[in-house]
């Protein structure tokens, strides 16, 4: 059969790669040795002829490069990436036609002249060679023209098919970004000049008419917009790679960020991600992809396709170990020695930089941008003002191009003009503009309006008043409190709000919501009346939104401005440099959203027409408003960064200071801390993410033409540069609130937010024990698994049964073995349990994670071990789940001797008190899609057996619904969480005869909900949707029925 010629084993996570020993990879450098100093080694001799190499560029210009017969690649590559003056060059390559006349990249490793057969007649070519899933990862403007002009490209070579539809309208953005806005008789004259697609006088009018719609768009923002279409395409970024399976079926073979995909002509058939592969190989023209075990069984692992020659199966091969390290890995390959007598099989590993180091790149660097030239853009001058010059449109840090560096002493460009470009014409530069060109603007920028505090000004507010008047009955023995706690009425008083309401314990919060109908009027014909009166526009509606869910967050900051204030001030519990660092961050964003906040009240009584007092203007529109308040809001960006700060410290002092650890727990136990404490710390940078939909879904409902338009999408973009800067933060902060939320919730582990740990998922599970399925509460972390028990006291917090490391972990399932259905065997080095999930949607949900985590463990298996001897406690040790009920009830309550245990059960809606009533899991992916599924409004409820509707202000955050009378309460009546639960229109039996009428129901608990609006109707449906179903993500353990019905 002979002998596997090509090897890459493919690691499922980023940082390591499988069957190679303390090396992350191979390469054919010397040890010690990097890229520049090989090539600076290489042999070349001065008075060697040089070569002329001529390569297209994406805009078809040519250029003529001459470089020394003995160059390697990557010179090659440096001095067309220095002469384009790239910084983002990793995604890029440059690709020839071999004899056989299939594409291949230039390898940066060995000598041009060895790669290409005859250099002074092949084209080269410039060319895009990884494309990321979003585009919104590209960080330069310049990046992302070089993409559209790739985009271009493949469309003209018929590589990205699509509908006409489609096709249409990326050639109209196109035909914006270069001639400007529409003109029929130009448009026309520029179409027939240049061949966007084969046969495009066939959709000529489609074109014209998509184009007429982009009027007042930069170049940027046309180039944006072809990469957000381009990239829901199937064929994007696809490059075809002829081939046929065992059956002897032809099929094509492609690769791309995910894994490798089997075409059947242009129809997708199959994908391979990355996390189900083993390994890669090839063995002359037979390509062979091995899985894991898990995911195929223990027969036909191995998956074999046959390809035109050996040449094209290797070449193939190679791009798909460059994909994977790309994409996948944190770090490139480090080199390892040659081997001295012989080597087997090719040495082939990706050299340059994955997404990961050339991101954190760009961040890090402090170069600045320079302008560019769209060669083929020739906008009228007349349809752009000196001050609309292109932003960036999804950018993640401000100010990163650098200068343009001087050509190479040893090479020498000479342009070509291609006989397939355009005629000359003026260049156009997109530049940034001077505020983003400094990366100190942030601080120094003066806001454009006065109607909240500016960040600076509520500082000094705070610092330089110390006698301000304060909540009454504290403002002669705290004079240091904050004036703006004034601001709430409830806030005279505080301690009315210390309700640990201990006489609910009995009741399970679960079930139902403990409202009555008598706790609110029922409303029939007045609300009908109301409904009438209001604006229908779906703007409108958009804007409610943003009023409600702006009430409720400003209400969410209340909770730490106001309320954790007064408490920690009231037992002089918080030291005061912590004082100054929670506070001087928070205040000022809480001063900004309560002007922003009247703002939106006075406009939607505008809208509305509920004001005497006499207007001027269009007031049926709320983009100008956004748009004020965004590019003020980014003023206190610097704010929203400490917040990994804050919450850091904030841990570290409750650890440290008894007396600070008591004063937070028992504020957790209040009414109007309905969330863990520290929730509400990241809810300033959630909505950001709130506020990017929401313009969102403005913009899709605008039309180009409408009034409003232009200043939702300004409003739009503004927000979008703040999220792009904060969204690692966020992930970092949700994943440390969530570590210390369950170190307070588990008894038997000391340091859960151990650095490095990231959480995955938690859920209830049932273990096989001698005594049968017992149920046990499992968290899953990137280094362990913890396995726990409901504590039998007051606390009701969960003690920990036994840890298992997950290096070494093995995972099967194993319903045959065991009679068991939905159950699996988890082996570890210490011992090895069986588990069964509620369903078979369960059991791959954890498996799939399960096995995910055991790679991620396998590149920090020292790190892991001293995680875990660190972090749980000796008695958590013992691992075993035979430990009798009168020893396990012995050490809860040893453990539940503080006062503050002695005062009230633990809050039981969190989702670990869910998921074990309701015997459901929920992993980290869940939490993040709930965080941008946040929304608050009024809703008429009804019970199922009740005859009148009742009136309750609703907010939905974190899985469950809390309830209000009015959205002034401060706390709320009662809470449903809603996970299990489903979400449906009402049937003809539930004899609902009402508009906008959503039902929520679990086993025989059923309520009605009534919405104002289509709009709201569908948004509350959306958002429980979205929240409460998780993702079938393991579609392919499931038998094929069951996937489908999950799909649906």
């Amino acid at each position: 059969m002979g002998e596997i010629e090509g090897t890459y084993r493919v690691l499922q996570t980023p940082g390591s790669r499988l069957g190679v020993q303390k090396t992350t990879g191979v390469s054919t450098l010397e040890p010690g040795q990097n890229l520049s100093t090989a090539m600076a080694s290489s042999p070349a001799k001065s008075h060697e002829r040089d070569l002329p190499i001529k390569i297209k560029m994406l805009d078809n210009t040519v250029e003529v490069l001459d470089i020394e017969s003995k160059y390697y690649g990557q010179t090659l590559l440096t001095e067309v990436y220095k002469h384009l003056n790239l910084m983002e060059s990793d995604y890029f390559g440059i690709e020839f036609q071999n004899i056989q006349s299939y594409w291949i990249w230039l390898e940066p490793l060995k000598p041009v002249i060895k790669q290409v057969r005859r250099p002074k007649t092949t084209m080269l070519r410039l060319a895009v060679k990884f494309f990321p899933p979003d585009p919104g990862q590209l960080q330069e403007e310049y990046t992302r023209y070089l993409f559209a002009l790739q985009i271009k490209r493949d469309l003209a070579e018929e590589r990205l098919t699509c509908s006409d539809n489609t096709a249409a309208l990326l050639v109209s953005h196109l035909l914006q970004s270069e001639i400007g806005d529409f003109d029929e008789s130009e448009d026309r004259e520029h179409l027939k000049a240049n061949k966007y697609l084969p046969n495009q006088e066939r959709i000529e009018g489609k074109i014209l008419e998509f184009h007429r719609k982009h009027v007042g768009q930069t170049p940027a923002e046309s180039d944006f917009q072809v990469l957000e279409i381009a990239r829901k395409l199937e064929m994007y970024g696809i490059r075809f790679h002829l081939a046929s399976d065992r059956e002897g079926t032809k099929i094509n073979l492609a690769v791309s960020h995910m894994g490798v995909l089997v075409f059947q002509g242009n129809t997708k058939i199959n994908t391979f991600n990355w996390s189900k592969v083993r390994k890669l190989s090839f063995k002359r023209k037979r390509f062979l992809i091995k899985l894991h075990p898990e995911v195929c069984g223990p027969y036909q692992d191995t998956l074999e396709f046959l390809l035109g020659s050996r040449d094209e199966c290797k070449n193939f091969w190679k791009i798909c170990v460059e994909y994977h390290t790309f994409f996948r890995l944190f770090d490139q390959p480090k080199p390892k020695a040659k081997a001295v007598f012989f080597t087997r099989g090719s040495s082939f590993r990706y050299s340059g930089r994955t997404q990961k180091q050339l991101v954190d790149y760009i961040k890090d660097s402090g170069m600045k941008r320079t302008p560019y030239e769209r060669r083929h853009s020739k906008v009228r001058a007349s349809t752009r003002t000196s001050t609309d010059v292109p932003k960036q449109s999804v950018p993640f840090t401000e100010g990163l191009r650098a200068p343009g560096s001087p050509a190479s002493a040893a090479a020498q460009f000479h342009s070509v003009r291609s006989s397939t470009a355009p005629p000359p014409v003026l260049p156009i530069f997109a530049e940034s503009s001077p505020s983003s060109l400094d990366p100190r603007a942030l601080n120094t920028r003066i806001p454009e309006r006065n109607t909240a505090v500016p960040a600076e000004a509520a500082g000094r507010k705070l610092m330089q008043q110390p006698g301000s008047p304060v909540l009454q009955g504290l403002a002669e023995e705290h004079p240091q409190l904050s004036s703006l706690m004034l601001k709430s009425p409830l806030a005279l008083n505080p301690a009315l709000q210390v309700n640990l309401n201990a006489a609910g314990q009995g009741s399970s919060p679960l079930l139902s919501p403990v409202l009555s109908d008598a706790g609110g009027a029922r409303i029939e014909e007045e609300d009908e009346m109301k409904r009438k009166r209001c604006p229908t526009d779906k703007a409108y509606f958009i804007a409610k939104e943003i009023l409600a869910t702006e009430r409720t967050y400003l209400k969410d900051l209340e909770v730490i401005t106001v309320w954790f204030r007064s408490a920690v001030i009231k037992e002089n519990a918080m030291p005061e440099g912590l004082m100054t660092l929670l506070f001087s961050n928070i205040d000022p964003i809480y001063e900004f959203h309560r002007g922003f906040l009247k703002e939106i009240e006075q406009r939607l009584l505008l809208w509305e027409g509920r004001t005497s007092a006499p207007t001027k203007g269009d007031h049926q529109r709320i983009g100008d408003v956004m748009l004020r308040n965004m590019r003020t809001l980014k003023e206190f960006t610097s704010y929203l960064q400490k917040h990994d700060e804050v919450l850091t410290e904030l841990e570290k002092a409750t650890k440290r200071l008894k007396k600070l650890e008591t004063v937070y727990k028992e504020f957790e136990l209040q009414k109007v801390c309905y969330l863990p404490l520290n929730t509400f710390l990241l809810k300033p940078i959630q909505r950001l993410m709130h506020y990017k939909l929401i313009l969102g879904r403005l913009c899709k409902h605008y039309t180009a033409e409408h009034r409003d338009f232009a200043d939702c999408r300004n409003a739009l973009r503004e927000v979008t540069e703040m999220t792009s800067q904060l969204q690692h933060s966020l992930i970092r902060l949700e994943n440390f609130q969530k570590l210390t939320e369950l170190q307070h919730d588990l008894i038997g582990i000391d340091n859960l937010t151990a650095a490095g740990r990231e959480f995955i998922r938690e859920g209830c599970l049932y273990k096989l024990t001698k005594k049968g399925l017992q149920q046990r509460m499992f968290f899953l972390f990137s280094d362990m698994l913890l396995y726990t028990s409901k504590g039998v006291t007051g606390t009701n917090q969960f003690k920990i049964h036994g840890h298992l490391p997950l290096h070494g972990m093995l995972v099967e399932e194993s319903e045959n073995e065991w009679a068991v259905p939905h159950c699996f065997t988890i082996y570890s080095a210490q011992k090895t349990i069986v588990v069964a999930a509620s369903t078979r949607l369960e059991m791959g949900k954890w498996m799939e994670d399960l096995n995910m985590a055991i790679e991620m463990a396998k590149k920090s298996t020292e790190k892991s071990d001293m995680l875990l001897e660190n972090s749980v406690c000796d008695r958590s040790n013992r691992s075993s789940d035979e430990v009798s009920l009168e020893q396990e009830s012995e050490d809860d309550i040893h453990s539940s001797r503080s006062s503050l245990d002695r005062q009230s059960h633990h809050r039981a809606n969190t989702t670990m008190h869910v998921c074990w009533y309701r015997n459901t899991s929920v992993s980290m992916t869940d939490h993040s899609v709930a965080v941008e599924n946040q929304l608050s409004g009024y809703l008429l409820r009804k019970f199922k057996n009740s005859n009148g509707w009742q009136k309750l202000w609703v907010v939905f955050t974190n899985f469950c619904l809390f309830f209000y009378k009015t959205h002034q309460d401060d706390y709320p009546l009662a809470s449903l969480p809603l996970l299990g639960y489903a979400v449906s229109s009402p049937g003809e039996a539930d004899g609902i005869q009402k508009d906008y009428v959503f039902k929520l129901q679990f086993k025989s608990h059923v309520y009605f909900f009534r919405a104002e609006s289509k709009y709201t109707f569908e948004r509350w449906m959306e958002v429980i949707k979205r929240a409460t179903s998780s993702p079938a993500r393991s579609s392919l353990l499931l038998p094929k029925g069951e996937r489908d019905s999950h799909t649906d």
